[in-house]
């Protein structure tokens, strides 16, 4: 099944409850999203990583980050793997051992930020329920300054998963992220 890379777009209020918020991804390179509905915690741990806050304790996504690299192992990717009844299943995706965790998509997303790991979806799940960007907003995304942000916070994303690769000895994947930063640096 063909996969396509998604980025976080930002965290919005839904107006059913209060404490429900919706998690918009974005297809990189292409205008479809998809919305998906985590609870406030979820959504508090995904802002904080965004914003780059400090809180005064680890939040427990901080601490799963800290027992995976302690662990020495590599969060490869987040898969958005399956919808079923407005459901969305996750899957953590490791290198090592090829380890593959079902979770919810908010905590994959939470250490997806938290590990510079992308995050993937396949095909099918965007066609059947990606919505389009009307023109209008991709005008503005276009000039937004965070949009070029974006582009080389994914830059910087490969550059600390080299690091990682090349400290832990994986020269296989360090190869294989190195040619997605040769490419992504040819484009420019």
């Amino acid at each position: 099944m063909d996969k396509i890379e998604l980025q976080v777009l930002g965290i919005s209020t839904t107006t059913g409850t209060p404490t429900t918020f919706a998690l918009i991804l974005r297809e990189i390179g292409g205008n479809r999203s998809i919305p998906i509905i985590i609870d406030a915690f979820g959504a508090q741990s995904i802002a904080f990583e965004i914003e780059k806050s400090v809180t005064p304790r680890p939040m427990t996504h901080d601490i799963m980050k800290t027992l995976i690299y302690s662990a020495n192992m590599t969060l490869t990717e987040i898969l958005i793997s399956d919808v079923r009844d407005s459901t969305y299943f996750a899957r953590m995706i490791f290198a090592d051992d090829d380890i593959e965790i079902d979770c919810r998509p908010s905590d994959a997303i939470a250490l997806a930020l938290r590990c510079d790991a992308p995050i993937y979806t396949y095909s099918h799940i965007l066609d059947e329920i990606g919505m389009f960007a009307t023109m209008d907003n991709e005008r503005n995304n276009d000039n937004d300054a965070s949009h070029h942000t974006r582009g080389r916070t994914r830059l910087e994303q490969l550059q600390n998963q080299l690091d990682r690769a090349v400290r832990n000895e994986n020269y296989e994947d360090a190869a294989k992220i190195r040619d997605q930063i040769k490419e992504i640096t040819d484009s420019n």
